[in-house]
């Protein structure tokens, strides 16, 4: 009878919404035990169609009593391992499982069970119809690796200048610094000269530390401590630091706000959770999923089950604890498809408040009205009407602002509100011009 336990440690072929694993930097045994998001490794392994054995009650006793003897090993709380055992010991006793043939709904069944004494979203059982194995092609090769993840760009989607000197980022997944560190390098130095910075980790279900780590050192002048991480097996600390050294500018003056969803979830929760408790960044959107515990797959290969446990845990050395089953709650709580539109406001607002001069004021008034009618011009109205509302909300006593709504409010045939705001706008600035004339050509239309 054997039981293997296996920590992949190199990443897997890797699409979006696919689980990956990676390979750390040089290799480095101690920093593996720490990977955040390890929890969704089983997708680098695949079980051949099969037909499923039927599940009788020897078995079923036989797959919860290695469970335990497992979870007992290596759940990071002793504590709350035994309570999980004897749970599931109750669960057997009582005929719970009698009826359940099928061993894919009986690993269900079991996580569930495990997970309504432990809270834990890291920890589930898996049955594998064939053993597991690694998908057939998966790249060993660093450089094959590399070359696939370029595909997706290494989960770095979107990095853009928004209207108002306001910097963009959304990023699906913080893979390996290993892999994706040159493509963090360039993101963070197009983005470098942004007077704001809005961070989208809604759709981030983890990461490597290496990569978070990476990011969050051009946020912070000199090192600092972000996480650590204790490892129950060995009674073992590891510490996780910003770095001394980037390439490029430093954005520590830069205001930066972290979207998140209750799908933002493991390494996408670390980096939240390290930015709030640094007092580093504003958070805005939903609760997040709650998973704070590295995990290693443990596979029973004469049983065909295998169960994923967390080993490990994280602490803040601010906070001395961690988001496990809690989420990180925003700063802002706000739905989630609200989160950019809410940040996006927030940081103009605060950009115009800290505006050294009135020239600089303007600007971001200009940029963004500016923004407004090139889209417009591409037919885009309502996103054009989003940001000229968002601009009068930014600048209330600017004339301005109100011409440019009520142009848009023309281009789109409402006269009613063209007019409405062309007053506005008079009432604001009696000599502007062009609300006058559109004012005037619109009344006569009405006679």
């Amino acid at each position: 009878m054997k039981n293997l336990s296996f920590l992949v440690y190199k990443i897997s072929h890797y699409m979006p919404g696919q689980r990956i694993s990676a390979r750390l930097r040089h290799g480095t045994a101690v920093l593996a035990a720490f990977v955040l998001f390890v929890w969704a490794m089983g997708a680098a392994f695949i079980s051949a169609a099969a037909p499923a054995q039927t599940m009788d009650t020897q078995k079923q006793t036989q797959v919860i009593h290695r469970i335990i003897d497992t979870i007992n090993e290596n759940y990071v709380f002793a504590d709350v391992a035994k309570k999980m055992g004897e749970h599931l010991l109750k669960q057997l006793k009582k005929g719970a499982y009698k009826k359940i043939s099928d061993p894919k709904e009986f690993a269900r069944v079991l996580t569930n069970d495990l997970r309504d004494i432990c809270h834990d979203l890291h920890l589930s059982v898996d049955y594998y119809a064939e053993p597991p194995r690694q998908r057939p092609g998966a790249p060993s090769d660093p450089e094959e690796i590399r070359r696939q993840l370029s595909y997706s760009n290494f989960d770095f989607e979107t990095v853009q200048r928004l209207a108002g000197n306001v910097g963009f980022l959304k990023l699906n997944s913080f893979i390996s610094a290993e892999y994706g560190g040159a493509t963090a390098v360039a993101a963070m130095n197009f983005l470098a000269n942004c007077d704001a910075l809005i961070i989208d980790l809604r759709e981030n279900r983890g990461g490597q530390p290496s990569m978070i780590q990476l990011i969050n050192s051009y946020f912070f002048e000199s090192p600092v401590h972000l996480n650590s991480f204790y490892i129950r097996k060995g009674d073992k600390t590891q510490q996780f630091w910003t770095q001394a050294h980037v390439q490029g500018k430093r954005m520590t003056d830069v205001d930066i706000y972290v979207l998140t969803g209750n799908r933002t979830f493991s390494g996408a929760e670390e980096f939240t959770y390290n930015l709030k408790n640094l007092k580093r960044g504003t958070i805005i959107g939903e609760t997040t999923g709650g998973g704070a515990h590295p995990m290693r797959s443990h596979y029973f290969e004469d049983l065909q089950f295998g169960i994923r446990v967390p080993y490990g845990r994280a602490v803040n050395p601010i906070s001395g604890t961690n988001w496990e089953g809690t989420g990180v709650k925003p700063d802002i709580e706000v739905p989630q498809v609200e989160a950019f539109d809410t940040a996006y406001k927030l940081a103009l607002k605060n950009l115009a408040a800290k505006a050294k001069t009135p020239e600089d004021k303007r600007r971001i008034e200009t940029d963004i009205n500016i923004e407004g009618y090139r889209l417009l011009g591409r037919k885009k109205v309502k996103e054009a009407f989003k940001i000229f509302t968002m601009n009068a909300e930014v600048f209330p006593e600017s004339s301005n602002v109100y011409n440019s709504l009520a142009d848009a409010y023309m281009a789109d045939n409402n006269k009613e509100l063209a007019i409405q705001y062309y007053k506005k706008s008079l009432e604001l600035n009696p000599e502007n011009e062009n609300a006058k004339k559109r004012l005037k050509e619109l009344e006569s239309k009405e006679k």
